[in-house]
């Protein structure tokens, strides 16, 4: 019998630390002032985007001290450092998000907004762009819908790209007639849209005791809410090849979510309610098109019976701290216990091998 620990493994949510001087260094003069710097905790419950403050970014530390912590995040951010965490993890390949920059999205500026979601575009694809091992996620400005298919079709041109970055909240939602185009680029250009958690929207829901863990719940429940929008829409039915994979979001949703949408699509139909009629119900678009990412959900593999096994990945996380890294294997050798070897095989690797596009090669051996 085969051993999750003998599969192959893709992270399908994986990180890079941005210098904090990224954006204040690579924007233009008139645009610095609104470069984002960290992100900072607040005692309320919350995480927000911390804009310019010093050079650096770390005003607890002197200059000199500042200069390595930069240099230690520049570091990280290499092809050297991102194949000895496969290494030690024991996976094969990643597809590498933004950390600062999931927060760009916030930023009530849209020439600001574009100019980010470009700067790290351009600095990602310089630092670790090219490596087979490796795909990146594209921020895509959405400020404005000719904007963001302007920002598609300009990175897309480069395979190292996976997937294309949308904040988890649209602005208008997603179900607005006017990102259609969109749907219909990214479509075409045979990405998925990812959305990770906690992006599109403010990050503090609820104040005081308990409201750090709370916000944490609470965003991730914008994924069924976003799968919702897609599916009922009609979006997912009128693009079959767009695919959408809401990251750090964790799957336990996905089988409520199909069972509640159906319910409510089919008793409202028989009133004359619902609009627009589908050719299939909701939960039919979600299996097919809808995924989610997670670290560690048992939840998520009992309901596989519901959603079958297309609609998750897996991911560590790397580095933030919530990161299965480095003990990945027995977190995977656990929940998969007794889960049969197709299942087991499509979500830790195969759904992220098909989706952001890569070579089959990279699951012959780990790094």
């Amino acid at each position: 019998m085969t051993s999750v620990l003998e599969l192959p493994k893709i992270s399908a949510d994986a990180h890079v630390d941005e210098p904090h001087d990224l954006w204040y260094q690579r924007l233009g003069p008139d645009l610095r002032d609104h470069a984002p710097r960290r992100i900072r905790a607040s005692d309320d419950g919350g995480w927000s985007l911390v804009v310019n403050g010093s050079p650096i970014g770390w005003n607890e530390l002197s200059a000199e001290e500042a200069a390595i912590k930069e240099a230690e995040r520049v570091a990280a951010a290499s092809p050297d450092v991102r194949l000895k965490m496969m290494t030690t993890d024991s996976i094969n390949a990643e597809i590498v998000f933004p950390t600062i920059g999931l927060y760009a999205w916030g930023i009530a500026n849209p020439a600001v907004g574009q100019a980010v979601c470009q700067v790290y575009n351009d600095w990602i694809r310089e630092q670790i762009g090219g490596h087979d091992r490796i795909k990146l996620a594209a921020m895509v400005p959405t400020w404005d819908v000719d904007m963001a298919i302007a920002e598609v079709e300009r990175v897309c041109v480069d395979a190292s790209v996976g997937g294309l970055l949308l904040p988890l909240v649209g602005n208008p939602d997603w179900n607005s007639r006017q990102w259609e185009p969109l749907w219909s680029v990214i479509a075409a250009s045979g990405r998925p849209a990812v959305m990770h958690q906690g992006s599109g929207h403010d990050m503090i829901f609820y104040r005081g005791w308990g409201s750090g863990t709370a916000n944490l719940l609470a965003t991730q429940s914008m994924a069924p809410r976003a799968a919702a929008l897609l599916s009922c829409s009609g979006i997912l039915e009128r693009h079959p090849r767009l695919h959408a994979v809401f990251v750090e979001c964790n799957g336990g949703w996905i089988s409520w979510a199909m069972q509640t949408l159906d319910y409510y699509y089919q008793a409202h139909d028989e009133i004359g309610w619902t609009k627009p009629k589908l050719a299939e119900l909701p939960s039919h678009y979600i299996r097919q098109q809808i995924h989610s990412t997670f670290q560690d959900d048992p939840v998520a593999i009992t309901n596989l019976a519901d959603t079958g096994a297309e609609c998750l990945l897996w991911g560590n996380d790397y580095p933030h701290p919530e990161s299965t890294y480095p003990h990945s294997a027995k977190v995977l050798e656990r929940l998969f216990q007794g889960i049969d070897i197709n299942s087991t095989r499509a979500i830790i690797a195969g759904n992220a091998q098909r989706l952001f596009g890569f070579n089959e090669s990279v699951l012959k051996d780990v790094p």
